[in-house]
């Protein structure tokens, strides 16, 4: 049985792996991995739950409290609240656990279901592989008397956005800033909001109207077209796109234009080596940022360490190496200085602090280098297929690899999250670029 992916258990909901019976055992899994004292009292030990928007999560919420609960957990319902905040308030609150449900930028007919540990960071390879065969093998409950209990927590969210203001510097303002907010009809959509009105900003809010199948849905970080019209529209000086769960961002300028994950990482990895602050002059990154952004750094005397796609791996390999900025492409920025993973509505905070600071617009910090060619094409295949073992696919390969060696790169991979096949490339030969591309995507569709 493979449940875990990327970043926890994701599929459609109602079917395979995201059932409430498949959602009940992993809490009961979950609530005996960390009940390792074996007791069946419940008086000291908690989880924290929150989720998105989806109108799934009740269905999937109910049945990971009845799996926790019947383990000797007490379970504290946070409601609609930004991933992150789950990490936050697991620390904070003193949970042995925290769980955040939440299928984070994908469809409204997705949805997933993430672990924290009691240090406020998601767990470990060898954690998940450890509750896995628990979910496999059954475990034992508590004895009637020890079953825990639930109750919905009210300021959870006030916790977060209290805690969110104080990333900026103490006593700056916001004010005279006009900022679209697009919240992806997602987990952020009242805490995001909040903070930037607190803060004093003029406030344009965007996907802040969820019914339980809008998330995502047309708005937010992965359909940046509704913020950019907001913008233009309303005269802002800048937008700020999260996704359904809030640990993704991207940014945009007056005009509607674009910053993705690597241009932020390059803009705040640069301020912060100029401050001594970017611990071992490093920034981490995975295998997906651009060639532009390594060269970036390298200009500046600063290092780029690459990890496997996935926010997990960058914070391994930044708390292994004692990093402290780290992120994807895709816009999940993590600053352990403020959060165990990635936050998008801290990143932007930062961002806006970069404008008040430096009195520059958005369009004068978000392109921090020239992006070399990339190229991204995404082939579904039939789930249980593995269109990489295909010989005429791995011979594909083989030939993009040669014809782009010493120009280029390329990077192939199966999605931990959907049942895609990810071909990418750089060069700085566009038609190369898109040579090698389609016949290799072409490649993995035949086979499929």
């Amino acid at each position: 049985m493979a449940l875990f992916g990327t970043d926890g258990v994701r599929g459609r909901a109602n079917e395979g792996n995201m059932t409430a019976e498949m959602a009940l055992r992993l809490g009961a899994a979950a609530g005996r991995y960390f009940r390792r004292d074996g007791t069946g009292g419940h008086s000291a030990h908690r989880v924290v739950i929150g989720k998105d928007t989806r109108q799934s999560g009740y269905m999937l919420e109910n049945a990971l409290t009845a799996g926790l609960t019947s383990t000797g957990m007490n379970v504290l319902l946070l409601g609609p609240v930004p991933t992150p905040a789950v990490g936050l308030l697991a620390r904070s609150m003193r949970a042995d656990l925290g769980v955040m449900i939440s299928a984070s930028h994908n469809p409204a007919d997705d949805n997933g279901i993430k672990f924290f540990g009691p240090d406020g960071f998601k767990l470990s390879d060898d954690a998940e592989a450890e509750i896995e065969r628990m979910v496999e093998t059954g475990v034992r409950l508590a004895d009637a008397p020890n079953i825990g209990r639930a109750r919905r927590i009210d300021d959870g969210r006030g916790r977060y956005v209290e805690y969110a203001k104080t990333t900026i510097p103490s006593g700056m303002t916001l004010e005279g800033l006009k900022v679209v907010i697009d919240c992806a009809n997602g987990a952020a959509y009242r805490a995001a909001p909040d903070v930037l009105s607190e803060l004093g900003a003029t406030v344009i809010p965007v996907g802040v109207s969820p019914n339980g199948r809008n998330i995502n849905l047309d708005c937010g970080s992965t359909h940046t077209d509704t913020c950019a019209a907001a913008v233009v529209a309303h005269g802002a000086d800048v937008g700020i796109a999260l996704d359904g769960d809030a640990d993704r961002v991207m940014i945009l300028d007056a005009e509607g234009r674009v910053a993705d994950g690597d241009q932020l990482m390059a803009l705040f990895a640069s301020r912060w080596a100029a401050e001594g602050r970017l611990r071992g002059d490093t920034l981490v990154a995975t295998v997906m940022s651009n060639l532009g952004l390594e060269r970036f750094l390298e200009a500046k005397g600063l290092s780029l360490h690459r990890t496997r796609v996935g926010d997990r791996h960058v914070v391994e390999a930044m708390r292994a190496g004692g990093f402290n900025l780290g992120g994807e492409q895709s816009g999940h920025i993590v600053m352990t200085d403020h959060a165990t993973t990635g936050d998008g509505l801290i990143a932007g905070l930062q961002f806006l602090a970069e404008m008040v600071r430096t009195g520059l617009p958005a369009a004068d910090l978000m392109q921090s280098f020239d992006p070399v060619p990339q190229r991204l094409e995404n082939v579904r295949y039939e789930a249980g297929a593995d269109p990489l073992e295909d010989a005429k696919v791995k011979a594909a390969i083989r030939h993009a690899e040669a014809r782009l060696e010493g120009s280029g790169r390329l990077l192939i991979r199966a999605s931990g999250t959907e049942p895609l096949i990810r071909v990418m490339a750089e060069c700085e030969d566009i038609g190369l670029l898109d040579r090698v591309v389609d016949d290799v995507a072409d490649a993995v569709r035949d086979a499929t």
